[in-house]
């Protein structure tokens, strides 16, 4: 009835089995019981994954939703996604006073990536309507370091433009860039990572949640923050746009 294993039926309802029973083939990582379908009954939702015996890297991941009343499933593949530490949240982004679902999957990588979808049944269907790489792709920022401990951070969709005063960097920091007039040695560009963090928000105290989205700022190198552009996106009905956005930038100590 249904193609994965290491599951069990339980009260009409398939239940995942303890993942620390767990050794191979594909299993339950991560699930959560919420209406969804929105007829008032709730639905369960489950990421499926494989991994290897030897690592914690999951990949092969499938988000599973069966239907609390008619015990329908629904499958949507993300084999694309490989990563750690997946998570499920439900909530309404969309404000149509039914759940969505948000999945995240942590990529362990040196920017600290992380893949974030959100799904929601549409005309009956599941679909995706949310992926946080393409949004980043869609962005395009711009980071220029510019004279005089100053570096311009500049967005587009939307078209903003930040000021950064770096001073707070050190002065071996700076020596390493500036002359000692302050001008820059040599141009220098950073770079604004995909997004890091994710997280639903219900501003209004009404239920319908937005989604905050933080991006790391990066200078000559990763672990070279400068601070995180922040977005705030709400559902216009056809996407997520972003209708606040924000840079939140590093302090120094004193």
């Amino acid at each position: 009835m249904f193609p994965y294993r290491q599951y069990q039926w339980e009260s009409g309802m398939l239940q995942p089995i303890p993942p620390a029973s767990q050794t191979n083939g594909p299993f339950v990582v991560a699930y959560q019981f919420s209406d969804v379908t929105g007829d008032g009954i709730a639905d369960g939702i489950f990421l499926i994954a494989t991994k290897l015996n030897d690592s914690p890297l999951l990949n092969n991941m499938s988000l599973v939703v069966q239907n609390g009343f008619t015990h329908e499933i629904s499958v949507y593949h993300l084999k694309e996604v490989a990563g750690y530490n997946p998570t499920i949240w439900t909530g309404d982004l969309t404000g149509d006073r039914v759940d969505d679902i948000l999945v995240t999957v942590q990529s362990g990588g040196s920017g600290a990536i992380v893949y974030a979808y959100v799904f929601s049944f549409i005309s009956g269907k599941l679909g995706k309507i949310f992926d946080s790489i393409k949004f980043h792709e869609d962005r395009q920022y711009e980071v220029k370091y510019g004279n005089f401990a100053e570096v311009v951070v500049t967005s587009r969709n939307p078209n903003m433009r930040y000021i950064l005063n770096i001073q707070y960097k050190g002065k071996e920091y700076l020596d390493e860039i500036y002359n000692g007039n302050g001008k820059l040695k040599e141009p220098i560009e950073g770079w604004v990572d995909p997004i890091s963090g994710i997280y639903p928000i219900d501003l209004a105290g009404d239920g319908k949640y937005s989604l905050l989205t933080m991006e790391q700022i990066a200078g000559r190198y990763h672990a070279d923050s400068l601070g995180f552009v922040e977005n705030v996106l709400n559902w216009n009905g056809l996407a997520f746009e972003s209708v606040r956005q924000q840079v939140a930038i590093n302090g120094a100590s004193f």
